[in-house]
């Protein structure tokens, strides 16, 4: 069986994931641990803590158990306690990481309850800062604030230097393909790549390093990025070990959903520029990959799932 170890964060890893598990490969998902807004912030603060909130969405979309465990993970409480705004799944993941001493080790006992297709390992066991210096020369500490402070950002780094989870080291290095996911590229993506240790690791292996692109832009990070744009801010990040293959949309996006996008979220298409990308040193795998579901744009992850195993597997 082909082993996989996924980069990423938040939605888009876990949509990825949701599509891949239904495939006979060995899945590793390393999340990154930054997040710091609404409960998973509050239980940072209170329990010193790595983010929870992606790993809770990352266990979600690997689980096998009953759409109802699921429902159970992801509920918020609304209420006029301090349990106002915490998952059930965050405040679980808090609860098993006291009760077994770490994080990983929390989270390896939760697989086992969930039916996990996969192994799922927090980039870090360190409760870590991010950090942004924008365009403009000012600083930002905090992930939720770097996401709302809609400046163009500079560069991205950790104010800690954080210590990564040996267990991802390994799997690195037994690993068939690494991929780094769709998502949030400056706050999900790329805090997985700027540890020195992942870098040395991702040099040092003979296996391609394959990136899913995004669908829209990201209001303040990516803003009128092309396809070729991901790549390259995702290479500035890499070693010596640039990205091998891409995976890209050249789907069309119609025209009333992009307009509703761009006017709501301040989100536009990613422009799949085919003339820059011919002339970049990667292998381009392409397809429409759109769904439109209740008027939001959608990977297919069944034909994205599919797509990538048959590169695995040499189809």
């Amino acid at each position: 069986m082909k082993k996989v170890v996924i980069f990423g964060g938040g939605t888009g890893m876990s949509t990825l994931l949701s599509g891949l598990k239904h495939f006979p490969l060995d899945i590793t998902a390393v999340v990154s641990v930054c997040d710091d807004g609404k409960s998973t912030g509050r239980l940072r603060q209170e329990f010193n803590t790595p983010a929870m909130g992606d790993i809770r969405k990352v266990l979600v979309s690997l689980s096998e158990t009953e759409p109802l465990v699921e429902e159970l993970l992801n509920y918020r409480f609304e209420t006029s306690s301090d349990l106002n705004g915490h998952t059930i799944g965050n405040l679980l993941l808090t609860a098993m990481n006291n009760i077994t001493g770490n994080m990983s080790t929390g989270i390896e006992s939760l697989s086992k309850v969930l039916n996990l297709k996969g192994k799922v390992l927090p980039l870090t066991e360190d409760n870590v800062t991010l950090v942004s210096e924008m365009e403009d020369g000012s600083i930002i500490e905090g992930e939720h604030k770097i996401t709302k402070a809609n400046k163009k950002i500079k560069r991205i780094f950790y104010k800690e230097d954080p210590i990564v989870c040996p267990l991802v080291l390994e799997e690195i290095k037994k690993a068939d393909l690494i991929i780094v996911s769709m998502g949030s590229i400056y706050t999900s993506i790329i805090p997985n790549l700027i540890c020195r240790k992942i870098i040395e690791e991702l040099d040092i292996i003979d296996k391609k390093i394959m990136y899913v692109c995004n669908m829209v832009t990201q209001p303040g990070e990516t803003d009128m990025f092309k396809t070729s744009d991901h790549i390259k801010i995702i290479n500035s990040y890499l070693g010596n070990h640039k990205i091998d293959v891409v995976i890209a949309n050249n789907g069309i996006i119609e025209q009333d959903i992009a307009i509703k996008y761009s006017t709501l979220e301040q989100k536009d298409p990613v422009i799949y520029d085919k003339e820059n990308l011919e002339h970049m040193n990667i292998e381009l795998i392409k397809n429409n990959y759109v769904i439109i579901k209740d008027e939001i744009i959608r990977h297919n992850v069944d034909k994205l799932a599919l797509d990538i195993y048959s590169y695995l597997i040499g189809w």
